[in-house]
C-alpha cells in the first residue's frame, strides 16, 4: 500500500470538503470526488506527483435541487459510465448530536430527527467529451424519490422513519454497469445481511428521471457489515464494507462475482480482497475507486492528522488488488 496526495483549494478547505470525503471515481481526466457536507462535486487532475488543479461544480447549476442550491446534498456515491457522471444522496434522516453536557439539552437534541430534501436525490450528468465538464442533467427527487418507492417494501419500509445512523435507510454507494444501477445500503442491515438495490432509471423529460422496471433487492451476508461504497471491477462489483452504526470498524473490500450469485449471496460466495486500516474516531474509509485495473484508491472521512498535508492536501490510500 502507498499513499497519494489530493490537494484542495483554500475555499474547499474552509468548508472542510477535504476532511468529509464520501465518494470517489477515477476516469481518464482524473478524480471525481464528493463530500457529504456540500452540494458540489469536485474534480482533481493528476500532475505527475499528486492530484491537484481542483474544479468545483455546483449541483444546482446542473439540476433543480428540491431544497434549493445552498442546502447540503449529502452525496455518498459517485459513478462514471457511458459518458455520464452519476451522484446519489444518502436518502437518510438525520438525528441531531448530543453536544451539550446538560442532560436535558442533550436528550432534547437526541429526540430531534431532521429530514433534508436535498439528501433524497439521484442525479445523472452528461460529461462534455472535449472538456470533461458536466452539462445540464436529470434528477430523481421530490415525491418520486427512491425512498418513496420503498414505502411499501416488506424488508425496508420499517426503516424509513429511522435516521441513517440508527440502522435506518442510508444509501452510501452507486455503481453503474450497462443499464443496471446498483445502490449499496449502509443500512439497514437485516440480521447481519446487507442490502444492495438494483434500479433502472430512465429519462422522464424536463430534466427529470423516473424508475423504469421495478427495483430488485440483493441480500449479501457481510457478517453484519453494511455497504459504504461499491464500484465495477470487470464483470464483478467491489464493495467497501463497514459498520452500519456509529462504529469505526472493521472495514473490508469484498468482491461480488455477479455472474454466479445474485438475489441472496452467502458469505462463502464472496471474496475478501482487502482488510483496510481505520482509526478510533477518525480515518473512516468512505470511497472506493479502481485505478489502472489492478489498484484501488480509498478516501477517508474524518482523516487522522497525519493524513493532512501542510499545503492543504489529504492522503488517500492506494492498494493492490
Amino acid at each position: 500500500m502507498h499513499q497519494v496526495e489530493l490537494r484542495f483549494r483554500p475555499d474547499s478547505r474552509e468548508t472542510l470538503t477535504h476532511t468529509n470525503l464520501s465518494a470517489v471515481r477515477h476516469d481518464g481526466t482524473g478524480l471525481w470526488l464528493a463530500g457529504d457536507e456540500t452540494a458540489t462535486v469536485e474534480h482533481l487532475a493528476w500532475n505527475g506527483e499528486r492530484y491537484d488543479a481542483q474544479r468545483t461544480f455546483h449541483l444546482a447549476d446542473h439540476v433543480e435541487l428540491p431544497a434549493g442550491p445552498h442546502d447540503e446534498a449529502d452525496i455518498e456515491g459517485l459513478a462514471r459510465a457511458d459518458g455520464h457522471l452519476w451522484l446519489v444522496g444518502s436518502h437518510s434522516l438525520k438525528r441531531r448530536k448530543a453536544k451539550s453536557r446538560d442532560p436535558v439539552k442533550a436528550a432534547r437534541r437526541l429526540a430531534t430527527v431532521l429530514r433534508e430534501e436535498n439528501r433524497f436525490v439521484l442525479v445523472r450528468l452528461p460529461l462534455d467529451p472535449v472538456t470533461g465538464d458536466p452539462g445540464r442533467g436529470e434528477i430523481l427527487s421530490g415525491a418520486d424519490n427512491l425512498a418513496a418507492h420503498l414505502a411499501g417494501d416488506e424488508h425496508l419500509a420499517p426503516f424509513l422513519a429511522l435516521p441513517g445512523k440508527d440502522n435506518g435507510l442510508d444509501v452510501e454507494g452507486i455503481a453503474v454497469t450497462g443499464r443496471r444501477v446498483f445502490l449499496g445500503l449502509r443500512g439497514p442491515v437485516l440480521r447481519g445481511w446487507a442490502v444492495v438495490l438494483e434500479i433502472a432509471p430512465e429519462s422522464a423529460g424536463g430534466g427529470r428521471m423516473r424508475l423504469g422496471r421495478p427495483y430488485r433487492k440483493h441480500f449479501l451476508d457481510l457478517h453484519g457489515l453494511g455497504v459504504r461504497d461499491l464500484c465495477p471491477y470487470g464483470e464483478d462489483l467491489l464493495l467497501l464494507t463497514g459498520p452500519s452504526m456509529d462504529l469505526d470498524g472493521p472495514v473490508r473490500v469484498v468482491r461480488w462475482r455477479q455472474e454466479r450469485h445474485e438475489g441472496v449471496v452467502h458469505a462463502d460466495d464472496l471474496e475478501v480482497v482487502a482488510e483496510l486500516p481505520y482509526g478510533v474516531g477518525c480515518d473512516h474509509p468512505e470511497g472506493l475507486a479502481v485505478l489502472d485495473g489492478d489498484k484501488l484508491m480509498v478516501v477517508y472521512d474524518s482523516p487522522a492528522p497525519n493524513r493532512l498535508t501542510p499545503e492543504g492536501g489529504v492522503y488517500a490510500d492506494v492498494i493492490p488488488i
